[in-house]
């Protein structure tokens, strides 16, 4: 019985240094092949066209010489609550939204960048999605809302994150 669990023993101390020396060479080869590939993207130029989007709005004959609005603005509703306000302001309607996560320290984290920007920016909870939003402003009306979205796209245009901003109406 003894020399069995003895030619276990061996067997299983083989096994374990003989995986650490594959796993060894296979970081290795993953290294080599991800330094290759740096390698390649460097050498080769990449050309970036930038390419402005075309907004062509409706123009019926009834609003022949009236401004259309050449964007609707999407808006989510959802129930939240303030977990982090820049200085106590309360949340109203129509808020604009700029980033969600699953965990409070990268709300905050985002939240404190805003701040240091010239925005008021909050954290809010929605409990039904287990998401920490963060919120760049607040307004009573939609149209208020939808041009401080735009205007903070515009302020970030290389931010595509921030170009996914969207419109959030507190229900309460």
């Amino acid at each position: 019985m003894k020399k069995f669990a003895w030619l276990c023993m061996g067997v299983c101390v083989a096994v374990t240094f003989a995986s650490c020396k594959s796993s060894e060479s296979a970081y290795k080869k993953a290294y080599e092949k991800a330094k290759q590939q740096e390698l390649a993207t460097q050498t080769t130029p990449v050309v970036v066209e930038e390419v402005s989007p075309v907004v062509t709005p409706v123009v019926s004959e009834e609003s022949a010489g009236k401004v259309v609005e050449s964007a609707p603005a999407e808006v989510r509703e959802e129930k939240v609550t303030v977990v982090s306000a820049a200085d106590g302001n309360g949340l109203l309607a129509y808020s604009v939204v700029c980033g969600s996560f699953d965990i409070k320290a990268n709300a905050d984290n985002l939240k404190s960048r805003l701040d240091n920007d010239g925005y008021k920016a909050m954290v809010v909870f929605n409990a039904e999605k287990a998401k920490y939003r963060v919120i760049v402003s607040t307004f009573a009306d939609k149209e208020s809302a939808a041009a401080a979205r735009d205007a903070f796209k515009a302020r970030y245009p290389s931010r595509k994150d921030f170009q996914g901003a969207w419109l959030l109406y507190r229900l309460d």
